[in-house]
């Protein structure tokens, strides 16, 4: 993980992706603005001014309740929806050490000791993949695999949504799913 980078405004530093009824849904961690132009990753408070964690949690709740792994994984999730976390960054790395965790996905989360501009023999992923801007992957090496979703009838599939939309739907075949997406790609 990046930990040296400065926050990234309408990315995915702070945001997700997921499949409800109506289509797919943007769930956005609201940020405090700082009065210093540039917040490091690790130094960005996350507002609590609204109930956004009550919101996110119904909106997961709405869109996965039908789905084949929700109950047995919502009750790992729950503290992301009650506790507060005074950063971002600290929110993400627990929620990632967490989905690793429950979906025994054998991935180790290492952090930068320094801010590389480019990176050696590393596939940078800081600016390529973004909400706001076509996927810059190259197609051979990130094809995303079909899975079953709980409304693909309506939408048919839908890919790079939120690792939740994997975990509730497959559970702990996630990880079939996730290696035929990768080829040989080394994720810093």
């Amino acid at each position: 993980m990046e930990r040296h980078e400065h926050f990234c405004k309408q990315s995915y530093r702070n945001r997700c992706t997921i499949q409800t009824a109506n289509g797919l849904l943007d769930l956005v961690i609201p940020v405090v603005r700082t009065a210093q132009p540039k917040t490091l990753i690790t130094e960005q408070p996350i507002a609590y001014d609204t109930p956004w964690q009550k919101l996110h949690f119904k909106a997961i709740e709405s869109a996965y309740r039908k789905s084949p792994f929700y109950e047995y994984y919502i009750d790992d999730l729950m503290p992301f929806f009650t506790r507060r976390y005074p950063y971002l960054y600290d929110f993400n790395m627990q929620i990632m050490q967490t989905v690793c965790r429950i979906a025994r996905l054998p991935f180790a989360i290492s952090e930068s000791e320094a801010y590389e501009r480019n990176p050696v023999d590393t596939l940078d992923l800081r600016t390529g993949i973004h909400p706001k801007k076509s996927r810059q992957i190259d197609s051979e090496n990130f094809v995303p695999t079909p899975y079953t979703q709980v409304f693909a009838v309506k939408f048919g599939f839908q890919p790079h949504l939120s690792i939740l939309d994997l975990l509730f739907n497959m559970g702990s075949d996630a990880i079939t799913v996730l290696k035929p997406s990768k080829n040989e790609i080394k994720l810093k």
